[in-house]
């Protein structure tokens, strides 16, 4: 990634370490507390990134419109990320409509491992992903995220 920039961004649920360059943006994740802050540089990307996350939070926003930049994981996990990208917001879908929308229904399990190393937070939805029972589960953020995420979406009251 040439003239990587690396910024952060405070939301209700933690700290958003949020890195790209001048093409797009390649990861948005959740912070430990105790991991340190250290901004480098400053893309056009990743600052329009954080004011459309600080839109998200405070409802203004429902879809985001940043250039991202998939250069990590497998190509299947790039396909599962791909389909996160067409859940809309304020609705759920199960790991087997993932399943069923990359045409490989046997792949749920596979699909949740994708989740898990989704690099970029909120903006590719796995947090919309929920079990076929209707539970919310596997969320790397945490499940709490999770939750408040879908209440801010108007999905969980």
């Amino acid at each position: 990634m040439d003239n990587c920039s690396r910024m952060y961004y405070e939301t209700p649920i933690g700290w958003l370490e949020v890195v790209g360059d001048e093409k797009g943006v390649e990861v948005v994740r959740f912070m430990d507390e105790e991991e340190e802050h250290q901004p480098v540089g400053e893309s056009e990307a990743v600052a329009q990134c954080i004011t459309q996350l600080d839109e998200y939070f405070k409802g203004s926003r429902q879809t985001f419109t940043i250039p991202l930049i998939q250069s990590s994981g497998t190509v299947f996990q790039q396909q599962v990320w791909k389909a996160l990208e067409t859940i809309p917001y304020g609705e759920i879908v199960s790991y087997l409509d993932i399943a069923q929308k990359i045409g490989n229904e046997k792949a749920v399990r596979a699909i949740g491992g994708a989740n898990s190393r989704n690099p970029i937070a909120i903006i590719v939805p796995c947090h919309r992903v929920i079990g076929k029972s209707g539970k919310l589960v596997g969320y790397e953020g945490g499940l709490w995220r999770k939750e408040y995420l879908l209440k801010l979406e108007g999905y969980l009251s």
